[in-house]
């Protein structure tokens, strides 16, 4: 229970910052900025992975968490477990901003820039190159040691800073999922959704082949 509770706070924690940013941008006319808005979501997943890895793993993303399972280094009956958690916690980070900001049309929604192609294209990769950093620098599913955070955090932050004015840079299903629900803007959802899956499952075979890992 534990382990759940930790990814429940620590994904509202990167809803809640990460998205909260994105707003408060939109809400003071561009204070933030871009540039902040990815360094925010870069320093939020390296602040919980530092502080939440040695308990649950910060995995804080369901496709990170299936890509663990299917690499044989995540417990599947705990996979359910962890994903009701991560979509709470992003649940719970969207209403609420959506109660502090009522005004604000997406709430931090992903939303594509071009065609659906396109950011379905770019999120698969992202979440690809994202995937194969972490499970190249985690002690089994869970991020530990001087500098998984900085690594993962890293290339989060640069993601999102090259690619987010494009497709959002999700890679992260309940990133999009709750402020989807939260402003109701659903009609994109499913890039979000199936590209990030894919993305990371895909980099688990290229890890295995690279390490040598059977």
């Amino acid at each position: 229970m534990r382990n759940y509770v930790a990814e429940l706070i620590g994904t509202f924690a990167l809803v809640f910052c990460g998205t909260g940013a994105i707003i408060i941008d939109q809400q003071t006319g561009g204070v933030v900025s871009h540039a902040g808005v990815a360094i925010t979501f870069g320093l939020i997943i390296m602040s919980m992975i530092y502080s939440l890895g040695n308990i649950s793993g910060a995995h804080l993303n369901p496709a990170v968490s299936i890509a663990f399972s299917i690499a044989k280094r995540f417990p599947l009956k705990q996979l359910p477990g962890y994903i009701i958690s991560q979509l709470t916690g992003a649940l719970l980070a969207s209403f609420i901003l959506k109660f502090l900001f009522p005004s604000n049309v997406l709430l931090g929604a992903t939303m594509p820039a071009g065609t659906e192609l396109q950011s379905f294209i770019l999120e698969l990769i992202l979440t690809f190159f994202l995937m194969l950093v972490i499970i190249s620098v985690a002690v089994g599913s869970k991020e530990q040691g001087m500098f998984a955070g900085l690594a993962i955090g890293a290339v989060v932050g640069l993601e999102a800073m090259f690619a987010g004015p494009i497709c959002g840079a999700s890679m992260n299903p309940a990133r999009s999922i709750a402020p989807a629900i939260a402003s109701w803007h659903l009609e994109h959802l499913w890039i979000y959704l199936a590209a990030p899956i894919a993305g990371a499952v895909l980099a688990v075979p290229v890890w295995k082949y690279l390490t040598n890992n059977k």
